[in-house]
């Protein structure tokens, strides 16, 4: 005698399993990767964890493997504030071929006294920034960030001013670095951008 309920049994089984593969499918993905990018596949310069300037939640920069990153720290109260303004507008223009600028506040030299909703409400509403912004951040000396000294042992320099600015390339081994008098709108630095950006490595 045929048993009717085998079938079913068999089909309730199996979708078990399925969802149990799926759930732990997600799991893993929620501890080893960002925002579908696998932290194994991340280069080692973007495997850090930092903090959004908005609202402090924690973010790892793999999420940008792939791009060119362009990681600059900035200040407030700073005769280079201005920049703001062109780093936007290079974020804006070459976006969506790849590029994507960090921005670190600093109060390393000094020009950097506010907190960081301070800071976030004045990049939005005095230059209208989008790009990615990060808590206030240490980027020179015995208390610099990871991901800064690791920049600077990469360059063998670290920044001398505001607004000095580290050029990843979009597989994170080549790295060069711009001084603070480099403005994102000079013709020499946005040829960099787009050689870098012409790069034939994908992601």
């Amino acid at each position: 005698m045929i048993n009717k309920t085998l079938p079913i049994i068999l089909i309730l089984s199996c979708q078990m399993l399925v969802n149990q593969i799926g759930h732990a499918q997600t799991k893993s993905n929620a501890a080893g990767s960002t925002e579908g990018v696998p932290i194994s596949n991340c280069p080692s310069i973007l495997n850090q964890n930092v903090l959004r300037l908005q609202d402090e939640k924690p973010q790892n920069l793999c999420q940008y493997s792939g791009k060119v990153v362009l990681v600059v720290n900035t200040a407030s109260f700073c005769g280079f504030t201005p920049q703001y303004k062109g780093l936007e507008a290079l974020y804006e223009k070459y976006k969506n071929e790849g590029l994507v600028v960090l921005g670190f506040p600093s109060n390393d030299f000094a020009q950097e006294p506010e907190n960081n909703q301070q800071i976030a409400d004045f990049c939005e509403n005095t230059f209208g920034v989008k790009f990615p912004m990060f808590t206030k951040t240490a980027v020179k000396g015995e208390s610099a960030s990871k991901l800064f000294k690791e920049l600077a042992t990469v360059t063998k320099t670290t920044p001398k001013w505001n607004f000095y600015k580290y050029l990843i390339s979009r597989d994170g081994q080549k790295i060069k670095s711009f001084g603070s008098m480099t403005g994102p709108q000079d013709k020499s630095f946005v040829k960099e951008v787009e050689l870098s950006l012409n790069d034939k490595y994908q992601k």
